[in-house]
C-alpha cells in the first residue's frame, strides 16, 4: 500500500523521489575472445537484473552509448526493451556518470521507474583477431584539425599535462609510478583483475617509453568486458533482493576539445563536478570512506585526487605515497585495481559504479573489502569518470542505505 501512495503521491503532487542503486553486475572480463560487444551487454544486463530482483518489466529507462548505429536503439532491441526514456550522451569515459546523472534526475522527477545502464566492449580481442588496429582516432574535423596533423595523440594529452605538472609542482616519476603499483596491489586480491602479480615502483620506471614521461606501466591495461547498473526509484527498496545505495549528489562538466583551450593543465573538469556533486550530497571529501576514480594514466589518479579535494592543489604526488590508495589505505582508491590493473575496455566510467556499490554493500570479498578504522563497512563512496584528454567528467556521491 507504501508503494501505491507514495507513487500517486509523485504523478499528482511531482514529489521528487529520490534514487537508489538497485542492481550492479559485470559481464565475462578480462580475455574474452568468442563473446561479441553485443553479447556482453547481454550478459551484464541479465547480471544486474538478477543482482536486484526486480523484474525486467519495470524497466523504462535505458541508457548507452559506444554501440551500434543508432545507439542505443541497436542495444535496446538486442536486450528486448522497449524503453520510454533513453539517453546516448557520448562524453568518453565520464559518459556513464553523465548518464548516472541524467537517470537520476530523470527517476525523480516521475519520467522513468527504473534505468538500465549497460556497457560492453571488446577492444582487446578485436585487436587480436585484426577486426581493428592499436590507435584510436577521433578525426581531424573541427578544432581537432589544428592538432592532429603534428601527432598529437591521445597519450601525448596526458603526457603533456602530467609534465605541467611536474614542472609546476615538483611532482616526480616515482610519486606518479606509485599510483600503479598500488593499483596492481589492489588488484592482486581481485579475482576478475586481469593482471594481479605486484610491481615497484622500479618497475613502473624502467619499462618501455610510451610518451614522456609515461612508461607502460603508468598506461591502463587493454580488456575485453562489459557491466551494467540498474536505478531506481527508492519506493521499489522494498522488493530488492540487496541493500540499497542511494545516490547523494552528482555533478558534470565540460571543460575543452582543443588543447590550446585548456586554461590550465593542472586542473581536471572533476575540480567542477565534484564541488558540484559534494554540495548537493551536502558531504565533505574528508567523509568519503571509498574513492573509485578514472585511470587511464596514472596522472589521471593523482590530479583527480586533487580536484575532488582529499588534498590540496600540487600535493597530490605526496598524497599518493606511502600506500595511502590502498585497499586498507587512509583513502582506498580503484578498490579492484582501476584501469591500470583490473580491466579496461574502453569507456570504463561504469565499472567504477559496479565497484563503489559493492564496497558499499560490503560484498567485494574477504580479502578486499574496505572497512572504516572502527571496522564498519564503509559509508560513503564517490565516484568520478573522466572523458577524453580531461575534456569532460562526472562525479557521483553515493551512500550505504
Amino acid at each position: 500500500m507504501y508503494r501505491q501512495i507514495y507513487a500517486a503521491a509523485v504523478r499528482e503532487h511531482h514529489v521528487p523521489r529520490k534514487v537508489v542503486i538497485a542492481g550492479v553486475a559485470l559481464s565475462d572480463c578480462g580475455r574474452v575472445a568468442e563473446a561479441t560487444p553485443y553479447a556482453l551487454h547481454a550478459q551484464a544486463a541479465r547480471r544486474a537484473l538478477a543482482d536486484s530482483g526486480l523484474d525486467r518489466s519495470l524497466v523504462d529507462g535505458f541508457a548507452s552509448a559506444g554501440l551500434g548505429t543508432l545507439a542505443p536503439v541497436e542495444v535496446a532491441e538486442y536486450l528486448g526493451l522497449r524503453p520510454t526514456w533513453a539517453d546516448s550522451t557520448s562524453v568518453g569515459g565520464a559518459t556513464w556518470e553523465v548518464m548516472a546523472a541524467h537517470a537520476v534526475d530523470a527517476i525523480a522527477a516521475g519520467q522513468a521507474r527504473a534505468v538500465l545502464l549497460v556497457y560492453g566492449s571488446t577492444a582487446r580481442a578485436d585487436l587480436k583477431a585484426g577486426r581493428r588496429t592499436a590507435n584510436l582516432s577521433f578525426g581531424a574535423r573541427g578544432p581537432l584539425q589544428y592538432e592532429v596533423p603534428y601527432g598529437h595523440t591521445l597519450v601525448a594529452k596526458y603526457a603533456m599535462a602530467a609534465r605541467r605538472h611536474m614542472h609546476q609542482y615538483g611532482t616526480t616519476l616515482a610519486q606518479l609510478a606509485e599510483v600503479a603499483v598500488q593499483a596492481r596491489a589492489n588488484a592482486a586480491t581481485n579475482p576478475d583483475a586481469m593482471y594481479r602479480d605486484p610491481i615497484t615502483v622500479d618497475d613502473v620506471l624502467s619499462g618501455p617509453l610510451i610518451a614522456d614521461p609515461f612508461t607502460k606501466l603508468h598506461c591502463c591495461i587493454r580488456s575485453d568486458g562489459g557491466c551494467a547498473v540498474l536505478l531506481a526509484a527508492e519506493e521499489y527498496v522494498r522488493d530488492l533482493a540487496k541493500p540499497p545505495v542511494h545516490v547523494l549528489g552528482a555533478g558534470t562538466a565540460l571543460s575543452h576539445s582543443a588543447m590550446s583551450e585548456w586554461d590550465d593543465f593542472t586542473v581536471s573538469p572533476a575540480a567542477v563536478s565534484g564541488r558540484l556533486a559534494f554540495e548537493r550530497a551536502g558531504v565533505r571529501p574528508s567523509e568519503i570512506d571509498v574513492a573509485e576514480i578514472y585511470d587511464a594514466f596514472t596522472y589521471m589518479t593523482l590530479v583527480t585526487l586533487e580536484d575532488l579535494g582529499f588534498c590540496a592543489k600540487g600535493e597530490g604526488g605526496a598524497f599518493v605515497e606511502k600506500g595511502r590508495l590502498l585497499r586498507d589505505g587512509a583513502l582506498p582508491v580503484n578498490t579492484d585495481g582501476g584501469g591500470l590493473a583490473a580491466c579496461h575496455p574502453g569507456m570504463r566510467g561504469l565499472f567504477l559504479l559496479v565497484e563503489a556499490v559493492r564496497q558499499l554493500r560490503g560484498e567485494a570479498g574477504e580479502d578486499r573489502q574496505v572497512h572504516r578504522p572502527d571496522g564498519t563497512l564503509p559509508q560513503l563512496a564517490v565516484a568520478s569518470g573522466t572523458g577524453g584528454w580531461f575534456c569532460s567528467s562526472g562525479t557521483l556521491v553515493l551512500g550505504r542505505g
